[in-house]
């Protein structure tokens, strides 16, 4: 078996997994996310754990399986907890500011650069 597809994928509280017609539908307070399955991974919910199964050892089908566990296994991650990066600016002279909803960065060159995060996307 794939060391990452037969990982048992833990589900917290207040996080719904369910499986309906090859679409799997993960709930939480962050949202909804919903993916079809491949045809040959199957999902098997029972409690609090989620394990996902293959249906051959082909080898398309061992690399669909790992795939598709870290993919429900991140849904879940999402809709529980939500996902953040860290920049970290090492140089001299260089900076991050916010404008208004822009972030300004100045990275050396001769004029800052403005990026706009989509309104999904909270910058701080």
């Amino acid at each position: 078996m794939s060391r990452i597809g037969k990982k048992l994928i833990t589900v917290p509280s207040g996080v719904t997994v369910s499986v309906n017609s090859g679409v799997v539908t993960v709930k939480g307070k962050n949202g909804e996310l919903k993916e079809r399955l491949h045809p040959n991974v199957g999902i098997e919910i029972k409690g609090s754990e989620v394990t996902i199964t293959r249906k051959t050892e082909e080898r398309a089908n061992r690399a669909i399986h790992g795939t598709t566990r870290a993919n429900v296994a991140n849904m879940v991650k999402g809709v529980a907890e939500g996902f953040s990066k860290k920049l970290e600016l090492v140089g001299v002279g260089y900076k991050a500011e916010m404008k208004g909803k822009n972030l300004a960065l100045a990275l050396g060159f001769s004029h800052a650069i403005l990026f706009r995060a989509p309104d999904s996307v909270k910058i701080e």
